[in-house]
């Protein structure tokens, strides 16, 4: 699966007007950050949120873009997912993992059964769609 949503699109960058580039580079950075704290708490996706950071710096600030996508952490699960449309196994056994203990956690606080049920649902959709995607090996 092949997918320019992460493809540097320079001419684009540079024709953007600066209102519209800021915007962009402010999403990125947003989503970045959303990543990061998302490889800490388990309610927050990390993968998707560092995808849309990549596609919102390869509109505003190749630089950026650039930067991601050599990241050591960072850069590899988003290669992944441009060439292949993949996530490594030891993301998706994380991702599961930290999905289930957060489960347990909100089971264990008490919350109500509405909550506990919605949470489930979006937990059992994000699951699905994490193992419905290719392995690599990274």
């Amino acid at each position: 699966m092949s997918s320019s949503l992460t493809q540097p699109e320079t001419h684009k960058a540079q024709s953007t007007c600066g209102v519209t580039r800021l915007a962009w580079q402010t999403l990125g950075v947003v989503s970045l950050g959303l990543g990061v704290v998302g490889v800490l708490l388990p309610l927050l996706p990390t993968t998707p949120f560092l995808i849309f950071a990549a596609f919102a710096f390869a509109r505003s600030a190749p630089s950026l873009h650039s930067w991601l996508m050599r990241n050591r952490t960072f850069g590899p699960i988003i290669a992944d997912w441009q060439a292949h449309g993949a996530i490594a196994p030891r993301y998706k056994c994380l991702a599961l993992g930290m999905m289930a203990g957060a489960l347990g956690l909100t089971v264990a606080m008490g919350y109500p059964g509405v909550i506990l049920a919605v949470q489930t649902i979006c937990m059992v959709t994000a699951a699905a769609f994490i193992l419905s995607r290719p392995s690599r090996k990274t």
